[in-house]
């Protein structure tokens, strides 16, 4: 009905909502199959679409994304489109997540995609004290695999010194395919946007 619609979002999701919303905008101007939306409206409007802090990158070398998921079902779609549409060679997560959520849940579903993880505190009441996040953490990931940092900007610098030495024992290929992803909550992408001087919206 509407070919070649270009959506800057990466995700099977994102797709499938941007989908709902096309047909809630078709009900609301009693468009459909007999009578269309202008197609180069629709164009322009998902081209143009932005949504902070869904792995949204804030840096290119190395590769730096904000991903607000927090919850086993966000955190599922974040790691299955990371497998899916890249292709790291190495992907260090810097994980801070609320208190009150399914932290092993989130985690697990988290598994699969990073390389290492560090484990930090967002500055957040809420969020769950660092000591404890690692203990699920190294159940899950493994010790090897797993790195602490007190604050939120120190387990940034961590992780990129974590893919820069990939990068170095990368030769020619540099930062090519290495990347950090900043997760777990709604509160550490806001935050992390926050240093990577955005608004934390």
């Amino acid at each position: 009905m509407y070919p070649e619609i270009f959506l800057p979002l990466h995700g099977e999701h994102q797709a499938h909502n941007a989908a709902v919303a096309l047909a809630a905008v078709e009900a609301f101007f009693g468009a459909g199959a007999d009578r269309q939306l202008d197609i180069e409206a629709i164009r322009s409007g998902f081209a143009s679409v932005i949504i902070p802090g869904r792995l949204e990158r804030v840096r290119s070398a190395p590769a730096v994304f904000l991903d607000a998921a927090h919850n086993p079902h966000g955190a599922a779609a974040l790691a299955e489109t990371l497998q899916s549409e890249f292709d790291f060679r190495r992907l260090v997560g810097v994980i801070s997540v609320m208190g009150d959520k399914d932290v092993a849940g989130i985690l697990g579903a988290l598994e699969p995609a990073f390389d290492e993880i560090v484990v930090t505190h967002n500055g957040s009441p809420r969020a769950m004290e660092t000591d404890a996040l690692a203990g699920i953490a190294l159940e899950i990931f493994g010790e090897d695999r797993v790195v602490v940092a007190p604050t939120l900007l120190d387990a940034v610098e961590t992780a990129t010194a974590m893919v820069e030495e990939a990068a170095e024992d990368g030769g020619a290929e540099g930062f090519s395919g290495t990347g950090i992803v900043i997760t777990g909550s709604v509160v550490t992408a806001g935050a992390a946007r926050t240093l990577f001087g955005k608004d934390p919206q």
